[in-house]
């Protein structure tokens, strides 16, 4: 585990957004010739919204990974963060634009198809997050900062309630986002509640 820590810590910043920008692009090209099946959209919509899961799934894991396994990679949360964010915005805009396209439908789909609510509820979760995801606003909002970043806890949830509620049936694989997305934050409830524990004892 040294050696890979070693090794991440000299991998830039950049080339993890570099790489990490490319997926949608990839994505478009495979929609436009002709790798995603007979419909490309709900294709790219579906892998968007699932690497955006993937990678709010890896943020907040970065900490108990680094607990528990020694992994670190809290030098590219910041990053981690913003690309999920960008994953996320991908998958809203191509279901806006490629998907639904008609502006009254949209806001219709919104008020009355639930996966869509609670998908639009954590993307603006997320979308605070996103602005502040900066060393200015770090500084201006202070402890602030750190209490306004706890909206990710909610919004994976709801992502993960969006994912289960989307498909059609009791499928697996997106009980096992949410049953992960769950477990990570029961994790931080108990690491919390034993700190907090602590000085009581002592």
């Amino acid at each position: 585990m040294d050696r890979l820590n070693a090794t991440l810590r000299r991998v830039p910043v950049w080339a993890v957004y570099l790489v990490g920008l490319l997926p949608p692009v990839w994505f478009l090209y495979q929609g436009l010739t002709g790798g995603l099946g007979v419909d490309p959209v709900k294709a790219i919509e579906h892998r968007l919204g699932e690497l955006g899961l993937q990678a709010l799934i890896l943020g907040l894991a970065v900490t108990p990974l680094r607990r528990l396994i020694g992994l670190n990679l809290m030098k590219f949360r910041r990053a981690i963060g913003v690309l999920t964010f960008y994953y996320i915005s991908m998958h809203l805009l191509v279901w806006l634009v490629l998907d639904v396209q008609i502006l009254s439908q949209i806001w219709a789909d919104i008020l009355k198809r639930p996966y869509i609510t609670i998908g639009m509820a954590g993307f603006l979760m997320l979308l605070p997050l996103a602005v502040t995801s900066n060393n200015l606003s770090v500084r201006k909002l202070g402890p602030r900062w750190r209490t306004l970043h706890k909206l990710v806890y909610p919004a994976a949830i709801l992502g993960g309630v969006h994912f289960v509620m989307l498909v059609k049936g009791w499928q697996m694989e997106p009980m096992i986002y949410l049953a992960v997305i769950l477990g990570l934050l029961l994790y931080r409830v108990v690491k919390s509640t034993t700190r907090a524990r602590r000085p009581a004892r002592a």
